[in-house]
């Protein structure tokens, strides 16, 4: 029987949508989480999962900006090479220092690698941490009129599983982004036009966001992480277009209109 592809986050907004196209194309999936064992944390944890993979997809929690991610990827890969499970391909993050030297580490550790480099996620905004604010009416975050190439969550899947299952993404780096820029106030102006609610968007100083988080009770290494994000990242330095989706799968990306439109018809904001 054909040996599993490993899912590393196998139930993320990436993770969970590969797992799918994967088991379409009757592909055998193993996951590796904290539900079934695995922890970044606890390296004693990660050959269990690794052994007798044919492949893995390494997505890291809470995010390849933290400053341990790059020793991580490294040990990991590093690992996986030792164990036989050469093909790795990593969800990379844009304009993240660390995220690139986990790059970096990946390409130097013998694997057959590819690297998907995001912009951020549509999803964020019907499935992860702003998902409250949309709901109560009004997005509030500390940044103003930076753009933001936001990319669909389905097209990453797609260039991920087609890195999984073609050896021509070997030795591949997309920088994979949606077709157009967007502020957040525009992209908040998407949803509300496609779900029919009313909902604002407020540009907020650092300091109030971190109280906000602090009151939400948002666990310490994901606060750190939103923090770093719209405080640093989200400084300009990806307002602009890439053309990895186009490249890998040779059509465009998903649009954000469509994504609202998409989202709004399934209820994700009702």
């Amino acid at each position: 029987m054909e040996n599993p592809i490993l899912i590393i986050g196998g139930k993320g907004k990436t993770g969970s949508r590969v797992t799918e196209r994967l088991q379409a194309l009757n592909k055998p999936v193993r996951f590796a989480s904290r539900s079934t064992g695995f922890d970044w944390t606890d390296r004693c944890t990660w050959a269990p999962a690794l052994e007798g993979a044919s492949a893995a997809y390494i997505t890291y929690y809470p995010d390849l900006a933290v400053k341990g991610a790059p020793d991580d990827i490294d040990a990991l890969a590093t690992l996986a090479v030792s164990l036989g499970v050469k093909r790795l391909v990593l969800l990379s993050g844009r304009g993240e220092p660390a995220a690139q030297e986990s790059e970096r580490r990946m390409i130097a550790s013998g694997a057959d690698w590819t690297i998907v480099r995001a912009s951020w996620f549509n999803q964020n905004f019907d499935e992860g941490q702003l998902l409250p604010m949309i709901l109560e009416g009004e997005l509030a975050l500390p940044v103003s009129a930076v753009r933001e190439p936001f990319i669909d969550a389905g097209d990453i899947a797609d260039v991920v599983t087609a890195a999984l299952t073609d050896a021509r993404h070997i030795g591949e780096l997309y920088e994979v982004t949606g077709p157009q820029l967007l502020t957040f106030a525009e992209a908040v102006a998407e949803i509300g036009k496609a779900s029919g609610r009313a909902i604002a968007f407020q540009t907020i100083s650092d300091e109030a966001f971190v109280e906000g988080l602090k009151q939400a009770e948002v666990p310490a290494d994901v606060a750190e992480l939103l923090v770093e994000l719209f405080t640093v990242v989200l400084d300009g330095r990806n307002e602009y277009l890439s053309d990895g989706v186009m490249r890998a799968l040779g059509r465009p990306a998903k649009s954000f209109s469509d994504y609202a439109k998409d989202a709004a018809a399934r209820g994700a904001w009702a």
